[in-house]
Protein backbone atom coordinates (compact mmCIF):
# COMPACT_ATOMS: atom_id res chain seq x y z
CA UNK A 1 0.00 0.00 0.00
CA UNK A 2 2.94 2.22 1.17
CA UNK A 3 4.20 1.52 -2.56
CA UNK A 4 1.24 2.41 -4.15
CA UNK A 5 0.93 5.68 -2.51
CA UNK A 6 4.54 6.89 -3.32
CA UNK A 7 4.13 5.96 -6.99
CA UNK A 8 0.66 8.29 -7.17
CA UNK A 9 2.37 11.29 -5.65
CA UNK A 10 5.36 10.61 -8.25
CA UNK A 11 3.05 10.55 -10.69
CA UNK A 12 1.14 13.84 -9.50
CA UNK A 13 4.26 15.92 -9.23
CA UNK A 14 5.56 14.65 -13.11
CA UNK A 15 1.49 15.07 -13.87
CA UNK A 16 1.35 11.91 -15.27
CA UNK A 17 -1.90 11.36 -13.70
CA UNK A 18 -2.83 14.79 -15.38
CA UNK A 19 -4.64 13.50 -18.44
CA UNK A 20 -6.51 10.44 -16.47
CA UNK A 21 -7.84 12.50 -13.79
CA UNK A 22 -9.42 14.83 -16.13
CA UNK A 23 -11.12 12.12 -17.78
CA UNK A 24 -12.42 10.52 -14.87
CA UNK A 25 -13.48 14.14 -13.38
CA UNK A 26 -14.91 14.86 -16.53
CA UNK A 27 -16.74 10.87 -16.52
CA UNK A 28 -19.52 12.51 -13.59
CA UNK A 29 -20.20 15.46 -15.27
CA UNK A 30 -22.77 16.19 -17.86
CA UNK A 31 -21.35 16.18 -21.64
CA UNK A 32 -23.09 19.17 -22.80
CA UNK A 33 -22.28 21.32 -19.41
CA UNK A 34 -19.35 20.05 -17.43
CA UNK A 35 -20.20 22.43 -14.72
CA UNK A 36 -23.35 20.25 -14.12
CA UNK A 37 -23.11 16.88 -12.48
CA UNK A 38 -24.64 13.75 -13.41
CA UNK A 39 -28.02 12.95 -12.38
CA UNK A 40 -31.10 14.53 -11.11
CA UNK A 41 -30.95 17.11 -8.36
CA UNK A 42 -31.85 15.05 -6.06
CA UNK A 43 -29.04 13.42 -6.23
CA UNK A 44 -26.35 16.12 -5.62
CA UNK A 45 -28.33 16.82 -2.66
CA UNK A 46 -27.61 13.36 -1.41
CA UNK A 47 -23.96 13.24 -2.53
CA UNK A 48 -23.70 16.44 0.06
CA UNK A 49 -25.57 14.55 2.99
CA UNK A 50 -22.64 11.58 1.68
CA UNK A 51 -19.43 13.87 2.01
CA UNK A 52 -20.56 14.85 5.40
CA UNK A 53 -19.71 11.75 6.64
CA UNK A 54 -16.22 12.44 6.24
CA UNK A 55 -15.87 16.02 7.39
CA UNK A 56 -13.90 17.48 9.96
CA UNK A 57 -16.82 17.83 12.62
CA UNK A 58 -18.45 15.05 11.89
CA UNK A 59 -15.93 12.27 11.99
CA UNK A 60 -14.74 14.16 15.09
CA UNK A 61 -18.11 13.53 16.95
CA UNK A 62 -17.40 10.39 16.12
CA UNK A 63 -14.35 9.94 17.48
CA UNK A 64 -14.92 11.59 20.70
CA UNK A 65 -18.31 9.49 21.07
CA UNK A 66 -16.33 5.88 20.52
CA UNK A 67 -13.49 7.59 22.43
CA UNK A 68 -16.06 7.97 25.52
CA UNK A 69 -17.80 5.25 25.41
CA UNK A 70 -14.66 2.75 25.00
CA UNK A 71 -13.35 4.26 28.26
CA UNK A 72 -16.47 3.76 29.84
CA UNK A 73 -16.20 0.24 29.26
CA UNK A 74 -12.84 0.40 30.36
CA UNK A 75 -11.01 -0.48 27.00
CA UNK A 76 -8.18 1.64 27.82
CA UNK A 77 -6.55 0.47 25.27
CA UNK A 78 -8.55 0.19 22.39
CA UNK A 79 -9.25 4.21 23.19
CA UNK A 80 -5.40 4.70 23.24
CA UNK A 81 -5.04 2.80 19.59
CA UNK A 82 -8.21 4.65 18.38
CA UNK A 83 -6.89 7.95 19.50
CA UNK A 84 -3.29 8.18 18.41
CA UNK A 85 -4.57 6.46 15.00
CA UNK A 86 -7.21 9.20 14.63
CA UNK A 87 -4.75 12.12 15.74
CA UNK A 88 -1.16 10.72 13.63
CA UNK A 89 -3.74 10.76 10.41
CA UNK A 90 -5.03 14.03 11.07
CA UNK A 91 -1.19 15.39 11.48
CA UNK A 92 -0.11 12.88 8.29
CA UNK A 93 -2.38 13.90 5.70
CA UNK A 94 -2.19 17.70 6.64
CA UNK A 95 1.55 17.50 6.46
CA UNK A 96 1.28 16.10 3.05
CA UNK A 97 -1.35 18.68 2.17
CA UNK A 98 1.58 21.51 2.62
CA UNK A 99 4.37 19.29 1.36
CA UNK A 100 2.44 18.27 -2.25
CA UNK A 101 1.31 22.31 -2.37
CA UNK A 102 -1.46 20.86 -5.18
CA UNK A 103 -4.41 23.19 -5.93
CA UNK A 104 -7.96 22.21 -6.31
CA UNK A 105 -9.62 21.44 -9.61
CA UNK A 106 -10.83 24.18 -11.23
CA UNK A 107 -12.58 22.89 -13.95
CA UNK A 108 -15.48 23.49 -12.86
CA UNK A 109 -17.49 25.32 -9.86
CA UNK A 110 -17.27 23.26 -6.41
CA UNK A 111 -20.40 22.40 -5.39
CA UNK A 112 -19.11 22.53 -1.58
CA UNK A 113 -16.74 24.82 0.50
CA UNK A 114 -13.59 23.54 0.53
CA UNK A 115 -10.54 25.97 2.53
CA UNK A 116 -7.46 23.55 1.99
CA UNK A 117 -5.10 22.22 -0.46
CA UNK A 118 -6.10 19.17 -2.73
CA UNK A 119 -4.21 16.12 -2.53
CA UNK A 120 -4.58 13.83 -0.44
CA UNK A 121 -8.22 14.02 -0.09
CA UNK A 122 -8.44 14.68 3.82
CA UNK A 123 -12.16 13.26 3.49
CA UNK A 124 -11.13 10.25 1.82
CA UNK A 125 -8.32 9.74 4.11
CA UNK A 126 -9.90 10.41 7.55
CA UNK A 127 -12.87 8.55 6.56
CA UNK A 128 -10.53 5.62 5.84
CA UNK A 129 -8.88 6.23 9.23
CA UNK A 130 -12.21 6.46 10.81
CA UNK A 131 -14.67 3.88 10.24
CA UNK A 132 -11.77 1.34 9.21
CA UNK A 133 -10.45 1.46 12.90
CA UNK A 134 -13.94 1.49 14.29
CA UNK A 135 -15.17 -1.72 12.22
CA UNK A 136 -11.62 -3.59 13.19
CA UNK A 137 -12.19 -2.21 16.81
CA UNK A 138 -15.81 -3.96 16.83
CA UNK A 139 -15.01 -7.46 15.01
CA UNK A 140 -12.79 -8.09 17.93
CA UNK A 141 -16.51 -8.77 20.14
CA UNK A 142 -18.37 -10.57 17.04
CA UNK A 143 -18.96 -14.20 17.68
CA UNK A 144 -19.45 -15.12 14.01
CA UNK A 145 -17.33 -14.34 11.10
CA UNK A 146 -20.43 -13.01 9.10
CA UNK A 147 -20.96 -10.64 11.28
CA UNK A 148 -17.58 -9.07 11.38
CA UNK A 149 -17.21 -9.26 7.31
CA UNK A 150 -20.56 -7.12 7.23
CA UNK A 151 -19.23 -4.62 10.15
CA UNK A 152 -15.88 -4.38 7.85
CA UNK A 153 -17.43 -3.87 4.58
CA UNK A 154 -19.88 -1.53 5.67
CA UNK A 155 -16.79 0.51 6.58
CA UNK A 156 -15.04 0.14 3.10
CA UNK A 157 -18.51 0.96 2.01
CA UNK A 158 -18.81 4.21 3.30
CA UNK A 159 -15.22 5.21 3.13
CA UNK A 160 -15.30 4.69 -0.63
CA UNK A 161 -18.45 6.90 -1.28
CA UNK A 162 -17.15 9.79 0.80
CA UNK A 163 -14.60 9.65 -1.32
CA UNK A 164 -16.15 9.77 -4.41
CA UNK A 165 -18.65 11.95 -3.35
CA UNK A 166 -15.56 14.62 -3.60
CA UNK A 167 -15.02 13.84 -7.47
CA UNK A 168 -18.89 13.55 -7.59
CA UNK A 169 -18.63 17.57 -6.08
CA UNK A 170 -15.70 18.77 -7.98
CA UNK A 171 -13.63 19.60 -5.26
CA UNK A 172 -11.23 16.62 -5.75
CA UNK A 173 -9.21 14.59 -8.33
CA UNK A 174 -9.54 10.76 -8.28
CA UNK A 175 -6.15 10.95 -7.47
CA UNK A 176 -6.54 12.42 -4.70
CA UNK A 177 -9.16 10.53 -3.02
CA UNK A 178 -7.11 7.10 -4.36
CA UNK A 179 -4.03 8.51 -2.63
CA UNK A 180 -6.00 9.62 0.88
CA UNK A 181 -7.64 5.79 0.85
CA UNK A 182 -4.26 4.10 0.38
CA UNK A 183 -2.92 6.37 3.18
CA UNK A 184 -5.83 5.93 5.41
CA UNK A 185 -5.56 2.33 4.78
CA UNK A 186 -2.08 1.79 5.65
CA UNK A 187 -2.12 3.94 8.07
CA UNK A 188 -4.64 2.07 9.93
CA UNK A 189 -2.74 -1.11 8.86
CA UNK A 190 0.39 0.12 10.81
CA UNK A 191 -0.87 1.00 14.19
CA UNK A 192 -2.53 -2.10 14.22
CA UNK A 193 0.51 -3.82 13.68
CA UNK A 194 2.35 -1.82 16.09
CA UNK A 195 -0.22 -2.21 18.54
CA UNK A 196 -0.45 -6.21 18.00
CA UNK A 197 3.60 -6.03 18.63
CA UNK A 198 3.16 -4.61 21.87
CA UNK A 199 0.48 -6.66 22.57
CA UNK A 200 2.48 -9.56 22.01
CA UNK A 201 5.56 -8.17 24.25
CA UNK A 202 3.30 -7.63 27.21
CA UNK A 203 1.95 -11.55 26.75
Amino acid sequence: MLDLSLIIAEGTIAERVKALDRALFLALRSAEDPDDPLGPLWLESSVRDITALGSTTVLTLITLGALGYLLLVRQRAAALLFGVTVVGAEILYNLLKVLFDRPRPDLVPHATEVMTLSFPSGHATMSAVVFLTLAALHTRFQRTRAASVFIMALAVLIALLVGLSRIYLGVHWPSDVLAGWVLGAAWVFACWKVAQRLRERRA
